[in-house]
């Protein structure tokens, strides 16, 4: 690995922690740089899902200041995140790797999609009035953006975010908090399978992690001001040029 390639690596990881901390979809910065120094898409994903663990902690950490008000929820949201994680890391192992190339595109249409219509579902979700959780959906729906998170992941946070936004009665902060612990539970216990089960390029996932965690720090504090429609484009960048190196 060049020096070039590690600098450019560690500042992806730096991005994808503030993106992942503040609002979600940080894989879509990461993933695309290690496609475009030639890692094979399985290894890109275990790689860079690994190395994101540190920011997502770090992330969810400096928001426990939003989640004291009621532990017992997130423990109830927790177990749906994390049992779909396993099965989208079992899946990922399991499955052929030709399978995981012919659906990424796709997965990353998605995210792209998520990405661009954020505000809209944002301004959508304050307009609702407060109220009553809709528990079983919302486990439902958890359990199946689990599976998705520890299968690839890309804008997971984007999904759970809007999930938690329309299906839980609590203040903006608070939902990202949650957003922030249940994004960071999946990506680790799907990162703990990739460890001991799948090839990691080591490298890369050490240096993703250390950006992170600095990335992951500083865009939980700065998530009221950032400017997301520049973070948005960069986001639809490079995730338009991880849809051409894939379909080339």
């Amino acid at each position: 690995m060049g020096l070039g390639e590690a600098i450019a690596i560690f500042f992806a990881g730096v991005g994808a922690g503030v993106v992942n901390a503040a609002v979600g979809s940080g894989t879509l910065i990461t993933f695309p740089v290690l496609l475009a120094f030639g890692y094979a898409p399985v290894t890109a994903n275990v790689s860079n899902t690994i190395g994101l663990v540190p920011g997502s902690l770090a992330g969810a950490w400096a928001y426990r200041g939003q989640l004291r008000q009621d532990p017992r929820l997130l423990v109830r949201l927790a177990i749906p995140s994390v049992l779909g994680g396993a099965l989208g890391a079992a899946l990922l192992l399991t499955l052929p790797s030709k399978a995981f190339r012919q659906v990424v595109p796709f997965f990353i249409i998605a995210a792209l999609v998520l990405v661009v219509l954020g505000p809209r579902l944002s301004r959508t979700v304050q307009a609702r009035p407060a109220r009553r959780s809709r528990q079983a959906v919302l486990v439902a729906c958890l359990f199946a953006t689990g599976v998705y998170g520890g299968y690839f992941g890309a804008a997971q946070g984007v999904i759970v975010l809007s999930l938690l936004g329309l299906l839980l009665a609590a203040e903006p902060q608070e939902v990202n908090g949650i957003k922030n612990v249940l994004v960071a539970l999946v990506n680790l216990v799907s990162g703990v399978a990739f460890a001991f089960a799948a090839h990691v390029a080591w490298g890369p996932a050490g240096l993703i992690a250390a950006g992170s965690v600095i990335g992951g720090t500083v865009g939980a504090r700065i998530a009221k001001t950032l400017p997301a429609p520049l973070f948005r484009a960069a986001i639809v960048g490079v995730a338009t040029i991880a849809l051409v190196r894939l379909l080339s």
